[in-house]
């Protein structure tokens, strides 16, 4: 395809000559660009852009042989010597003034290199065979990936994109996403399926402690990316974190001032003072940069000023027509963690045409990246078990490609330090506590104070055990990691994205069932508790000033502060009427664990005895005590609700007719 696929060419002769239906010329501009898979660059416009370059290179260099040799042979014929410096003398003066000269020289390089420096590009140059990560490896983001595949395809056949459909191929694209998502990971594997030069830069490397030289920098990245066009067909530049030089201009570190109403009405508006941070010069020039991928190159410009200069003794009807610039195949990809803070100009079509987000994976993704990695580590055959790898994509709810992957690192290093050679389940289930909860810092406790910690956790083990509907217990440990004497690790049985009332009140029980359990066998709480609260604080505010499931519609979030805005903890608890409710709701969460723990003592006091005796139970040996000790009361205890929703109502009766009466129409 493109302007004239040569195929297309060859196919056309052939049709002359044989009259051939024109429709098997060439494959049509859908089958090309709209495929699944990624073109190859020499096989579309890309390539085709890269021949004539190249043609036009090895015409230059036989123009300056036959010149060269031209002379050679002129020298030759006349007799004279075929280097042209023979015969050249500098006199014996040259002793004393050409030192001095290259002093003076020396001298003049040493004072302009630093300032020619500060002003080039500082990125670096990365070549599609440089480059080791292809769109194969990219694991876990298959609806990114199938978007990127479809814009690859474009940048590949721009030419064809452009003269055939009269479309405007995208010339941006924001990667937005959490750190570790593989924003970088995708755009290197997008530069080696390209096969086009890969500029890579770090939005802070622009930034100079001289005036105006951050701007010269982003000029020279872009005259680079422009150039390397030219010469390959095609160049992806890439800018790492951009919103260190792409935030919002006026407001403070890139938050714009809040847009507020007059006293006009809705269509007012009120112009607020605001703190700038210093980012508008490097906006201002990014957006120029940006909006200018055509600017000509300089034998161009040279030409269209030769042009200009002899247009200016032509009369208008006879003017020399002067070419418009070439379209310059540039690729622009930019990656950031705060899409929120950019300036809204960036945004806008023909800048960052596209905006792609990088999730976090779910568990099909979580599983394909455990499958990825595991090939590549060192592992015990019981982690081919499909049901392990299942398990594992499980417990990584919420983690990124990059934090699974140092998971698995660090069971490698579990593993050496048990003497072995590849990592098994033991070493991946200590990488994930010591990553998520830290290491183990063993103290020595008073008997007391040993029991008031066991009990404590104990209460949190019971009330997520009789409340905690679909809730699996993981860890129950009063081994000292961090800033906690003990803890309780649940999990949910299966992946969730929301939470029902139910839920979160059963959250706030767990919660409160550590200084529950301390009040009903000691009868006083310990400073144990804090950090406890600080959490149950946190769903009960949301609940309020969020969520709307405090008898109140009305969200907090919906509060616009300006410059000293604040989270919804903060707004709702700074609400008398607000704080009111969340110490309701906390303390109504207290009783309810309180008066289950008093009514199910035999288990607190198993897994207290439990803990006291081994410290640390893992899964199925917390489960296996209670069940022990729910062997031994007098009546089941008090179960969970029957399900996630215990206070759905029940469906409406089906209505019954009459046999005699008629149905209704």
């Amino acid at each position: 395809m493109g302007r004239r696929d040569p195929a297309a060419r060859r196919a056309g002769r052939g049709a002359d000559r044989q009259q051939a239906p024109a429709a098997a010329a060439a494959p049509s501009v859908n089958t090309v660009l709209g495929g699944d898979a990624v073109l190859r660059a020499a096989d579309i416009d890309v390539g085709h852009a890269r021949e004539r370059r190249r043609q036009r290179r090895l015409a230059r260099v036989a123009v300056v042989l036959w010149v060269l040799c031209g002379f050679a042979w002129y020298r030759v014929l006349t007799g004279r010597s075929v280097n042209p410096l023979a015969g050249l003398s500098l006199g014996p003066e040259a002793v004393f003034w050409l030192p001095l000269l290259l002093l003076v020289l020396l001298l003049g390089i040493v004072t302009l290199l630093p300032l020619v420096g500060q002003g080039r590009s500082p990125h670096l140059l990365y070549r599609p065979e440089q480059i080791d990560v292809t769109l194969d490896d990219v694991k876990g983001l298959d609806a990114v990936r199938d978007e990127v595949v479809k814009t690859l395809n474009l940048f590949l056949g721009y030419a064809t994109f452009r003269d055939q459909l009269g479309g405007n191929p995208r010339r941006g694209i924001l990667f937005e996403g959490l750190p570790g998502t593989g924003k970088t990971h995708m755009a290197k594997a997008m530069a080696r399926h390209a096969g086009v030069p890969f500029l890579f830069v770090s939005a802070t490397s622009f930034q100079s402690m001289w005036y105006g030289m951050t701007a010269r920098k982003i000029r020279s990245f872009f005259r680079a990316l422009r150039k390397l066009a030219r010469e390959e067909g095609g160049a992806i530049g890439f800018i790492e974190e951009i919103d260190a030089i792409g935030t919002s201009r006026g407001g403070v570190d890139g938050v714009a001032a809040t847009p507020a109403t007059a006293s006009g009405g809705p269509g007012g508006r009120r112009v607020e003072a605001s703190i700038s941070s210093g980012t508008g010069g490097m906006v201002n020039e990014l957006l120029v940069q940006l909006q200018s991928f055509d600017v000509p190159a300089f034998g161009e410009r040279a030409w269209g000023r030769v042009i200009d200069w002899l247009n200016g003794y032509l009369p208008l009807d006879h003017q020399l027509h002067k070419p418009p610039p070439r379209y310059n195949n540039i690729l622009v990809i930019a990656a950031t963690n705060r899409a929120d803070a950019l300036d809204p100009a960036l945004l806008r079509p023909g800048r960052f045409d596209r905006k792609l987000y990088f999730d976090l994976p779910n568990k099909d993704g979580r599983r394909e990246l455990i499958d990825y990695f595991l090939v590549r580590k060192a592992h015990h055959p019981e982690l081919d078990d499909p049901l392990r790898r299942e398990e594992l994509a499980h417990l990584t709810f919420g983690y990124t490609p990059v934090m699974i992957e140092h998971l698995l690192d660090e069971a490698l290093i579990w593993g050496l330090r048990s003497g072995r050679d590849a990592m098994r389940w033991v070493d991946v289930s200590q990488a994930k506590l010591s990553e998520e909860i830290g290491l183990k810092q063993p103290v020595t406790y008073t008997p007391l104070e040993k029991e008031m910690v066991a009990t404590h956790e104990a209460g949190h083990a019971v009330a997520a055990y009789l409340s905690g509907v679909g809730r699996r217990l993981e860890v129950l440990s009063i081994i000292k990691r961090k800033d906690a004497l003990g803890l309780l690790a649940h999990n949910d049985t299966e992946e969730r994205w929301t939470r029902t009332r139910s839920e979160l009140e059963a959250f706030l029980r767990i919660a409160c069932a550590g200084m529950a359990a301390e009040e009903l066998w000691f009868g006083e709480s310990t400073t144990g508790p804090g950090g406890d609260l600080v959490g149950a604080t946190n769903i009960a505010a949301q609940m309020v000033g969020a969520l709307g499931m405090a008898n109140s519609l009305v969200s907090y979030v919906a509060m616009e502060e300006g410059l000293n805005d604040r989270n919804v903890v903060a707004r709702v608890l700074s609400d008398t009427e607000g704080r009111e409710k969340v110490d309701r709701i906390l303390k109504e969460a207290k009783a309810a664990a309180k008066e289950q723990l008093d009514g199910n003592r035999l288990l607190v006091e198993a897994l207290r005895d439990a803990l006291i005796e081994r410290e640390e139970l893992i899964g199925d040996e917390i489960v296996e005590v209670l069940r022990l000790a729910e062997a031994d009361l007098p009546a089941p205890p008090t179960g969970p609700p029957s399900g996630l929703l215990p206070n759905r109502p029940a469906p409406p009766a089906p209505a019954v007719e009459d046999e005699g009466a008629p149905a209704t129409q």
